[in-house]
């Protein structure tokens, strides 16, 4: 908008600093760390957030800030940027309304008095006023720039403690583009509507206020008809638009949060679509989610369409019967020429505010679909509530005590199983896929919790003590170990960042690794592929089981972690094996019999329970389901 109503030509009012080579720069690489002027306020983010596995007080969503969050919030969070922005939007949107006035002026005491003193002050007020405004708009966008960085950083980073917070059930049900989508599209969205849109909002509605006096300072008659030639067809209109724009834009971002998963899960898969020639079909079926993203955004289009036009041919009706009425005035010697053109000019400045919020409506109602998505992740709770009290050192006693568990209400994985482990036994659990083999172990790592039952290490049950206490002393090798962008260095101290030189080195040595480190460019400090695809299966195993050694658990849980190795990997990794699990109480998911013969005690998982317990020799011996297993496993082993 401009003092004609039109715009200042080289002043972008509603502009929007786009991400260029800077914005982009460092993409793809390490964390370099928080800039010194970042870190206070992080600091600050971080002493209000629960520490990830140890909050220290039960996490209530009702109470939690962050399952509160609304536009006001994101505002007000930063009071300083805001009055600041808020004082160069009263200012701009003053001068904006200065340019009507000073026409009038010019017309009826400059040229048609034909002073030319009066034109010239008139003119160089019109001047200095739109650089004033230039200024006025320059501070403006950048104070709401930082006030939507700022803001939006703090909310990223209250998203992201809160995915580290939520427990293995919810990556379980929820898609992991779904969980990307709140951590990009919607919080850009809501990035550009606190950048662009409350601006807009507060310069467009105080234009309106500011006009609307004006025009009735100039003439009440000619006010009253213009509004009531406007207000009633454009409420009507507004009215309608807001409950099409509300379903419109809910699925906008549901539609492209499907997408965003189908995306992810494409590329994360894209190894097993190749080798299943799947690539063709699996475009068809892009192509099918894309489709409904573009469908959703059709919709929108349609009743923007229709709005936007609509309320464009209202004001220039509008306009035009203003003309006609105040060309009468003018004739009769009511209103001046200038009056007349000024009011013109008003009342054009009147509509464009209009216009603009039709637009920043259509951007308030994705900002506000966006905070409706993010409040949903945030008012999540975790399932797994972590206890109050601190788990001493323990000798690694572990006990099930009527333990049932499913993943899904009315299907039980485990049904009453009773176990006792003693300190620095090894216990192997094996049997048929699907028995509840893995899920022992994910309940001893309480990455859930039982249905009934309770699960104690030492006599302290589970559900009692912190998270943070409980895992460094539980030490985890998963079937398939996820090695993270970094050095080999980072990935063996992933659970010790401060570990020493001598410590690392301790880790590769005792799993059997110092011929890969030696061989590699660089060292421990040569990097990573990413997942560890630079390395074989056998490798990326014993850096799983080098980063257990270096944590020095007291409890070590293994899930099938020979399962994928071939024979000469398998010799390598059960070798480090030993060094791993000596004096430690260790839970064996084995897959391979030759692994579990290696325990102290091997059960039989079957049937949701424990149906055998006891060694190698006396489970044979007692010729049930471990005997029948070991018979088939020994005649396909010759």
């Amino acid at each position: 908008m401009s003092m004609f109503g039109g715009g200042f030509g080289g002043f972008n009012v509603g502009g929007r600093p786009s991400m260029g080579a800077a914005g982009r720069k460092g993409s793809g690489l390490p964390f370099a760390g928080i800039p010194d002027d970042l870190a206070e306020g992080v600091a600050k983010l971080e002493s209000r957030e629960p520490e990830h596995g140890d909050p220290g007080v039960r996490y209530d969503p009702k109470r939690d800030d962050g399952a509160r969050i609304s536009i006001g919030r994101l505002l007000t969070g930063r009071p300083g940027l805001l009055l600041a922005a808020s004082l160069a939007i009263l200012v701009e949107t003053l001068l904006l309304q200065a340019g009507p006035y000073l026409v009038q002026v010019g017309i009826d005491h400059g040229i048609t008095d034909r002073d030319v003193r009066v034109l010239i002050i008139a003119t160089a007020c019109f001047v200095a006023a739109i650089l004033l405004t230039g200024v006025a708009t320059a501070v403006r966008m950048r104070k709401s720039g930082l006030l939507a960085a700022a803001a939006t950083r703090d909310l990223r980073i209250r998203i992201f403690a809160h995915l580290q917070r939520m427990s293995l059930d919810y990556y379980t049900r929820e898609k992991a583009g779904v969980t990307l989508t709140r951590m990009t599209s919607d919080v850009e969205s809501l990035q550009s509507l606190l950048q662009d849109g409350f601006a807009q909002f507060l310069i467009q509605g105080l234009t309106m206020v500011v006009v609307t006096g004006v025009l009735f300072h100039y003439n009440a008659e000619l006010a009253i008809i213009t509004l009531v030639l406007v207000v009633p067809p454009l409420t009507i209109a507004s009215l309608w638009f807001r409950h099409a724009a509300d379903r419109g834009y809910n699925r906008q971002r549901d539609t492209i949060a499907a997408m965003f998963a189908d995306l992810a899960e494409s590329l994360n898969g894209v190894r097993v679509v190749t080798a299943h020639n799947r690539q063709e079909r699996n475009v068809v079926a892009h192509r099918e989610v894309v489709g409904s993203y573009r469908d959703a955004n059709d919709w929108t289009g349609r009743i923007n369409a229709i709005y936007g036009p609509g309320t464009s041919v209202i004001g220039l009706i509008a306009m035009a019967v203003m003309l006609l009425l105040g060309g009468r005035m003018v004739l009769r010697g009511e209103l001046t020429v200038g009056e007349l053109t000024a009011f013109v000019l008003y009342i054009n400045s009147f509509f464009q505010p209009v216009q603009q919020l039709v637009q920043l409506y259509t951007q308030y109602q994705q900002g506000k679909a966006a905070i409706g998505k993010i409040r949903g992740l945030l008012s999540s709770e975790p399932s797994v509530v972590p206890g109050t009290r601190v788990l001493p050192p323990v000798e690694g006693e572990i006990v099930f005590d009527g333990v049932t568990f499913g993943y899904l209400p009315d299907r039980p994985v485990l049904q009453g199983v009773d176990l006792r482990i003693a300190p620095g036994e090894t216990v192997a659990c094996v049997g048929p896929t699907g028995a509840g083999k893995s899920t022992l172990a994910k309940l001893v790592t309480r990455f859930y919790d039982p249905s009934s039952g309770k699960i104690t290490i030492d006599g302290y049950d589970l559900r009692d003590v912190t998270l943070d206490s409980l895992r460094r002393q539980i030490g985890v090798v998963p079937q398939e170990p996820f090695l993270f962008a970094g050095t080999l260095r980072d990935n063996i101290a992933f659970a010790g960042p401060s570990a020493t030189d001598e410590e690392v080195w301790a880790a590769v040595d005792a799993v059997g690794l110092r011929d890969l480190v030696e061989r590699s460019p660089e060292g421990l400090d040569t990097p990573l592929h990413e997942r560890g695809q630079s390395v074989s299966s056998g490798e990326r195993q014993l850096l799983a089981l080098a980063r257990a050694f270096l944590a020095s658990p007291r409890v070590v849980v293994l899930d099938e972690a020979t399962s994928s190795l071939d024979l000469r990997s398998e010799l390598r990794v059960e070798a480090a094996l030993d060094a791993l699990l000596e004096g430690r109480t260790a839970i064996l998911v084995a897959h391979r019999l030759s692994t579990a013969m290696r325990a102290d005690r091997i059960i039989v998982v079957d049937d949701h329970r424990i149906i055998e317990s006891g060694s190698h020799t006396e489970l044979v011996a007692a010729g049930g389901a471990y005997a029948a297993m070991f018979e088939t496993w020994a005649a396909h082993s010759h």
